[in-house]
């Protein structure tokens, strides 16, 4: 057995859900180099989204993605860790220079979730109930079926969130699945909202391991973390973004799904005003993920999803 004297410094925000996510991508790890002896450093590190989370600054008065993310960016780029684990829908659609992501392992469950404290689902929700949701796309989407729902943010870890449903601060409150299922905490789960329901954030569900461009020793040993239909789904995912100028501010959703060599991709974008939705679908090649997403972006476009965005 080979062992890795040099310590491999992973970055990592210091919430439950990020630590789990982090030893996930260090067990796979282990397993794809069973020969290989590792000596792991983790360095939890607090970024701009968790500080303005104490403080209960709604994220939607923050600039945009990424204030999960950047603290962990600069400790890369500063060589303070050798790769950072980051949940992939919190990143930014650009990286910053000298940076990109070496791996993106599979997907865990990427559908939104209900978790209510009765136990029930949205239709027995009662008239006029209290959802957390300091998401804009959850919302835009939900009130489809529930207009007469109150959607009001709600702040906290994943654990926090489902605590105050439980303790009543809310009667339900919509989450990722992803959080719950890798937390062990599925069995709070009162409903699973399809793609057609609900579709999700782009990235939702999939981990992205982001390290520095020039480090050829942590590039190689990541090289088999990454799971290549996960990565072609979320490149469209992220393409799309990316064509659409998304941010935090105008509800925008998408997923990706390769079946036989090929990839579906679904969009919306949701008014942020008066509750508006605009889908589309397109298919293409599993290997041009990022034209995929453009051309959805277009479809988007032309259907008047340019007035949600307020682009030129």
């Amino acid at each position: 057995m080979s062992t890795t004297t040099r310590p491999l410094v992973v970055g990592t925000r210091g919430s439950p859900l990020a630590l789990v996510q982090t030893q996930l991508v260090l067990d796979q790890l282990r397993k794809l180099h069973p020969h290989q002896e590792f000596v792991v450093e983790v360095r939890s590190i607090s970024t701009e989204g968790d500080r303005t989370q104490a403080q209960d600054v709604p994220l939607q008065q923050l600039a945009g993605r990424g204030v999960f993310v950047k603290d962990l960016e600069v400790a890369l780029l500063e060589g303070a860790i050798d790769l950072a684990v980051h949940s992939l829908k919190d990143m930014t659609s650009e990286l910053q220079a000298g940076l990109v992501i070496a791996a993106v392992p599979e997907r865990e469950d990427p559908r939104d979730v209900l978790v209510s404290q009765t136990g029930g689902r949205l239709d027995s929700l009662p008239e006029g109930a209290r959802v957390g949701s300091s998401s804009p796309r959850r919302a835009a989407q939900l009130r489809a079926l529930r207009p007469d729902l109150r959607f009001e943010p709600i702040r906290g870890n994943v654990d926090t969130r489902v605590r105050k449903v439980e303790r009543g601060e809310y009667d339900a409150a919509v989450l990722a699945a992803a959080g719950l299922v890798r937390l062990g905490l599925a069995d709070r789960i009162a409903e699973y909202f399809p793609s057609e329901v609900c579709l999700p954030d782009p990235g939702q569900g999939a981990l992205a391991v982001e390290v520095r461009a020039d480090d050829a020793r942590v590039l190689t040993l990541l090289a088999p973390l990454n799971h290549p239909e996960t990565w072609a789904a979320v490149t469209a995912e992220r393409a799309l973004l990316k064509a659409l100028g998304g941010g935090c501010q105008v509800p925008i959703a998408a997923f990706g799904e390769a079946t036989d060599g090929r990839l579906t991709l679904h969009g919306l974008v949701a008014s942020p005003e008066d509750g508006g939705l605009i889908r589309s679908v397109a298919t293409g090649a599993l290997d041009a993920p990022e034209a995929l997403g453009q051309s959805l972006a277009e479809s988007l476009l032309a259907k008047g999803a340019r007035r949600f965005l307020a682009l030129p």
